[in-house]
């Protein structure tokens, strides 16, 4: 790349959670690919139960792999070098270059000494990812005005300081509180973080927006800052989210003209995009659900993923939602089990080394002839696979942390790696692959299964470049792309 057309690093930082960064982020990394440039996302430290398999067998945040898609690049691990896996409401696997280094406690992570050392580690990242790509999108995460956090941050600022990355401000109208939340962010920054702050995106606007003109100018003399894009609150377009906030939004009533599938609703649940795709079939209402009746009701029950298996499926004994998933398979209704959900429906799972936690072992829901071992040791990779009988080549990604097995050989899928999975039969499996349901052999053996037929095959690569091009044509159209040009090129 000469040096006319290298762009400086771009950071998108947060006001607070879930204000729309990665949203911003993934738009930016498709509007630079659109326009002739090589762009690659960053974000140093993560936080999510939603994660992706490299590759190469390494572990990075979904959102990362996403951008990664955007950008119309593979992931590398470099993209998200520091990955935190919820596994508790105090602890999280703390997952570093992909691999898994242990658990700690908040205090434990936050209040350690080795920070500066994760950082060197973090930037090491960067500069290999800035070395190879332009320019490297960053995203920042949480509020970068967190001042008990400040000298301990290995992510926001420090970030865009060290890589003297033209930063913008994500802001979310839809919460209110706007003029404070902006001007409180900026202004608890020190001078020098400050200075790298470029301008203010608005995002998720409902209205018109010109409406807001007289507040866009209030809140560029308040903060000295320009306000350089305004992002309509939109529904029509989709992309990935990494932040289990939008289930919320996701709990449908039935529809007796369609194929109901509820998902469960787990306290640790994770890798919840691997529905996403069912959402967009005409003939399915996709759903999630800690209710016994809509279990009972639905015509297909899924268990997915969870970071902790062991006490998610305690929980649904203690809930009731486990008698509910058996009474429903009793009563014919579809039961499928993905990743932690498929140990689930197992007759038992194993904790030999306390992996998860101190009980040694405890009974499954029963409901598929398989035992599953819990491992220290974590699977990671992606894979190629058939489905049950068909001929059709379909891809995944394998997380996990176990190995279950049975007496009985009824592989659901084979893989490049061997068999996976247990079919039991056409409404009752499970499987370790996550992204299983992205593939038409897949959707179409429900769809069978339940008496409908598609008309025509649905595309995920087609349908995901679709979502890229319109989320950068809305972010395109409402933001000054000739400004954020102008300071990229300083």
């Amino acid at each position: 790349m000469t040096k006319e057309n290298k762009l400086r690093p771009v950071m998108f930082a947060g006001t607070g959670s879930d204000v729309g960064k990665s949203i911003i982020n993934t738009a930016f990394c498709r509007i630079f690919l659109q326009d002739g440039y090589s762009p690659a996302p960053f974000k140093a430290q993560n936080m999510s139960l939603n994660s992706f398999a490299t590759p190469d067998g390494l572990e990075l945040g979904r959102a990362q792999a996403v951008q990664a898609e955007a950008c119309g690049i593979e992931c590398m691990v470099e993209m998200n070098p520091v990955l935190l896996k919820p596994t508790s409401d105090q602890k999280a696997q703390v997952v570093l270059n992909g691999k898994p280094v242990g658990t700690q406690s908040a205090s434990e992570y936050f209040l350690g000494r080795k920070r500066d050392k994760l950082f060197d580690e973090v930037m090491k990242s960067f500069d290999k990812l800035s070395g190879m790509y332009n320019p490297v999108v960053i995203e920042g995460a949480g509020s970068i005005s967190e001042l008990n956090l400040r000298d301990k941050d290995i992510t926001n600022m420090r970030v865009a300081l060290r890589a003297g990355a033209a930063t913008f401000l994500v802001a979310d109208i839809d919460k209110g509180g706007i003029f404070g939340s902006v001007y409180g962010t900026l202004e608890l920054l020190p001078p020098e973080e400050r200075k790298l702050i470029k301008g203010i995106i608005i995002n998720k606007f409902r209205g018109d927006i010109k409406l807001f003109e007289p507040g866009k100018k209030m809140l560029e003399e308040l903060t000295g800052v320009p306000v350089v894009g305004i992002i309509p609150y939109f529904r029509d377009i989709f992309i990935d989210d990494e932040d289990s906030v939008v289930l919320s939004r996701k709990r449908n009533k039935s529809d007796k003209n369609r194929i109901n599938i509820g998902v469960v609703l787990l306290k640790h649940m994770s890798n919840f995009t691997d529905f996403n795709i069912l959402e967009q079939i005409p003939e399915i209402n996709l759903f999630y659900t800690h209710n016994e009746d809509d279990i009972l009701n639905a015509d297909v029950v899924i268990i997915p993923g969870s970071k902790n298996t062991i006490e998610d499926l305690l929980h649904l004994r203690k809930t009731g939602i486990a008698k509910a998933v058996i009474k429903a398979h009793k009563n014919g209704k579809a039961v499928f089990g993905i990743c932690g959900g498929y140990q689930m429906m197992g007759e038992e799972i194993n904790d030999p080394y306390h992996v998860e936690s101190d009980t040694n072992s405890i009974p499954g829901l029963g409901i598929l002839p398989v035992k599953t071992s819990l491992s220290k040791e974590k699977t990671t990779r992606t894979c190629s696979f058939s489905f049950i009988d068909t001929t059709e080549r379909c891809n995944g990604y394998e997380i996990h942390m176990g190995e279950t097995t049975s007496q009985h050989r009824s592989p659901l899928c084979k893989t490049e790696f061997g068999t996976d999975g247990f079919y039991l039969n056409n409404k009752t499996w499970g499987t370790y692959i996550h992204g299983i349901f992205d593939n038409n052999a897949v959707i179409n053996e429900i769809l069978k299964t339940f008496g409908k037929n598609t008309s025509e095959e649905f595309n995920v690569k087609d349908f995901k470049e679709t979502q890229y091009n319109n989320l950068a044509e809305l972010v395109r159209k409402n933001s000054d792309m000739d400004y954020i040009y102008k300071v990229l090129k300083q």
